[in-house]
């Protein structure tokens, strides 16, 4: 299940998805359009800026943009910043991949081969949905 977190960071990105690009928004228009606590939103936002996605205009005219365009930015990137691993589990993740300590072998563990199936039908579809498509319908 995604966070709250992931969540209102796929609300916002798709919101200046819809704007100008690099035409910075303030975060009071994306808090009120989306429905976000300001103070929630400013946490995912500096997130999504410091791990490339977004840039900031400070003073008059000032507020978040995004530094691609959407159709660069893949929906998998997105969840992996702000959710973390998208596998179910870490003998299966891709990027954070970590042996269970339960298990005596991966090769044969039964859940391993089915969550690593999971991971693969996920990942087919959030690494071929970029923030432009994932946009069309919101």
């Amino acid at each position: 299940m995604l966070s709250k977190k992931t969540k209102y960071g796929l609300k916002a990105l798709s919101y200046l998805a819809k704007q100008e690009q690099h035409v910075p928004i303030l975060i009071s228009d994306i808090s009120e359009s989306e429905n976000i606590s300001k103070k929630f939103l400013e946490s995912i936002l500096l997130t999504l800026k410091k791990n490339g996605i977004l840039d900031s205009k400070k003073g008059k005219g000032g507020g978040y943009y995004l530094v691609k365009s959407p159709e660069e930015i893949k929906i998998s990137t997105i969840i992996r910043l702000l959710e973390g691993p998208i596998a179910m589990l870490p003998c299966v993740s891709l990027n954070y991949y970590k042996k269970c300590d339960d298990c005596k072998s991966e090769e044969r563990c039964n859940l391993n081969i089915l969550m690593a199936e999971v991971r693969d039908s996920t990942l087919k579809i959030l690494e071929n949905k970029t923030l432009a498509e994932f946009n069309c319908g919101v």
